[in-house]
């Protein structure tokens, strides 16, 4: 992976006290600036420190770089995944379809979208991308293993590719608005249900 490694769980040596107020500034000042039309490539750090009202060597102090910063910000827009129960693997999918594309801060609209050319044009990019979405995908394979495994689901399932099809509809509408007459409150139950037809072991 590139540079775009947090360094804000790294040991730090022995001084005054990182400020929380700070860090939080300088992330949002970050995810505003992506919200308000700035590109991956365009964002300086410069521009990150003048918003958030610090100088660059306070950046510098908490991150690698730029790539290292939004990492972190991409992380926090997207929130913590869900974690499922382990009861049913109806409802454990049903609660990881229904966490694709939903957002609870309204700049993820503006900005996720805009990510999708960045990551088409930059492997760093792409990278950084694989390591948000990654421990999604992960709960997602272990409810399909553990379905497989306990006889539910086809043993010759490929796990990938039902992960696609769990996901991708429920991405195209929220992130693309597909049909406006699908109901998005109940769309997850409908998608693992169609999906899971065709997947159980006969």
């Amino acid at each position: 992976m590139s540079d775009m490694t947090s360094t804000t769980g790294a040991p730090r040596s022995p001084g005054r006290p990182r400020s929380t107020r700070a860090d939080e500034a300088i992330v949002e000042a970050a995810l505003d600036l992506l919200a308000e039309g700035s590109t991956l490539e365009a964002l300086s750090i410069e521009a990150i420190a003048a918003r958030a009202g610090v100088g660059k060597a306070t950046i510098y102090r908490r991150w690698s770089g730029k790539e290292a910063l939004l990492l972190d910000a991409l992380r926090r827009l997207k929130g913590v995944p869900p974690r499922p129960a382990g009861r049913s693997v109806r409802d454990d999918l049903v609660l990881l379809v229904g966490a694709v594309g939903q957002h609870t801060d309204p700049r993820a609209r503006k900005i996720m979208p805009c990510l999708v050319p960045e990551v088409s044009r930059s492997s760093a990019h792409r990278q950084a991308y694989e390591a948000i979405i990654e421990p999604r995908r992960q709960a997602m394979r272990e409810v399909l293993r553990r379905a497989v495994d306990g006889g539910e689901l086809r043993a010759d399932l490929d796990i990938e590719v039902a992960m696609a099809l769990l996901t991708a509809p429920m991405l195209a509408q929220r992130m693309l608005h597909w049909h406006t007459e699908l109901d998005e409150r109940i769309l997850p139950e409908r998608i693992v249900d169609a999906v899971l037809d065709g997947l159980r072991a006969r």
